[in-house]
């Protein structure tokens, strides 16, 4: 059975059923009304207490506008819906999350967050997803400011928390630091959000390209974000196309589109050198050449070949930890902790083994663990 015959055999991934009983006056009565309204009065006396007594503990909003889905671009909110389902499930399945996915039909900033304004109420977190850069990175910043729930755009530090982790251990393989040569190929959203976690980690020597070369401070081209990325990366501010930066790297991180890595750009970098090629379904450069180029730890977004570098391996649990400890932001430090969380659970890597698989038992609880560690540091 293939991926078609599956959706069209099973419409829909998600189902809607009730956790309380349904058979009886009395179950209607306390499951409705006129029992309900008790509750109802409760909340309206102290908000606060929605938490208490609704779905809101445990569900969260996976909204997209359609605009960057998958590898695949901009194919609308429709054609998003099964890929919001797939990870709604992906919620339950792995942290007992009820998510639910939300497919707006605008793309528009301004009522795209004015529309989550509109839906908070019911959620207990906002999980943005395949929201277009750089418009996603005002919505989510906006929606931080405005909202006293978690909001967490997952293709940016979803992605750069795995990203982390698989590095940590990565350069153990290889016997480097954190002063090892870094190119992040992209500078989207996903590149921009791993650019700014290796910083917070401590990883200084790190350079972002995109499709016209070198982010530096020469370049009139940039927006906003881009100009905010020089802040961080490019630490001699060199500036030229990405093939004269990525010579001598230790390492290079692809989010960016297929093919765009050589087997000559492969040999031109430092020994034991790093390829994480990301871009999706078709990596920036095949793992194979990669290895016969002289790449010593090569991993990727794909189920097919080791190493899979997939943000399920972080969303379900950052939210679990989130709704679990109750917490407004999810902070930079949460987003480390979890990294080292997911990088711990591998316990001597080697070259095709340096991120734990989704199906390691105990991946989204570590996670969950780690949001709430800091949760409680936070709090005191």
């Amino acid at each position: 059975m293939n991926a078609k015959e599956l959706h069209k055999k099973n419409p829909g991934k998600l189902e809607v059923i009730p956790t309380v009983p349904l058979e009886t006056r009395e179950d209607l009565s306390l499951a409705y009304t006129p029992g309900v309204a008790e509750v109802c009065l409760e909340i309206a006396a102290k908000k606060a207490h929605v938490f208490d007594y609704t779905i809101k503990q445990n569900t969260i909003a996976i909204v997209t506008d359609g605009s960057a889905v998958l590898g695949l671009g901009n194919i609308g909110p429709e054609a998003a819906l099964p890929v919001m389902e797939g990870k709604a499930a992906l919620f339950k399945k792995f942290a007992n999350v009820d998510a639910f996915p939300i497919c707006l039909n605008t793309q528009d900033t301004e009522e795209i967050i004015k529309t989550i304004r509109n839906i908070a109420p019911v959620f207990g977190g906002i999980n943005l997803e395949d929201i277009s850069a750089p418009r996603c990175f005002e919505i989510e910043k906006r929606l931080i400011e405005d909202l006293d729930i978690p909001v967490f755009h997952d293709d940016q530090h979803g992605t750069a928390i795995v990203v982390l982790a698989a590095l940590i251990n990565a350069l153990k393989v290889v016997k480097k630091d954190k002063n090892a040569k870094i190119i992040v190929s992209g500078a989207g959203a996903a590149g921009t959000a791993i650019a700014n976690i290796l910083r917070n980690y401590g990883f200084y020597n790190t350079s972002v390209c995109d499709s016209q070369g070198l982010i530096c401070t020469l370049r009139t081209d940039v927006n906003e974000a881009k100009a905010n990325l020089n802040k961080i990366s490019n630490p001699k501010d060199i500036c030229g196309p990405c093939t004269n930066a990525i010579k001598g790297a230790d390492v290079f991180i692809g989010t960016s589109a297929p093919d765009v890595l050589t087997k000559k750009d492969v040999r031109g970098m430092a020994e034991g050198a790093i390829i994480f090629a990301l871009a999706n379904p078709i990596p920036e450069i095949n793992p194979g050449i990669a290895k016969k180029a002289g790449a010593k730890v090569i991993a990727t977004g794909r189920s097919d070949y080791p190493n899979q570098i997939n943000n399920v391996l972080a969303f379900p649990g950052i939210f679990r930890g989130a709704l679990d400890a109750k917490i407004k932001i999810i902070t930079e430090e949460m987003k480390l902790e979890a990294a080292l969380a997911l990088a711990n659970m591998v316990k001597n890597p080697d070259v095709e083994n340096i991120i734990p698989s989704v199906f390691d038992n105990g991946v989204s609880k570590n996670v969950a663990n780690a949001v709430r560690k800091i949760a409680r540091k936070e709090r005191k």
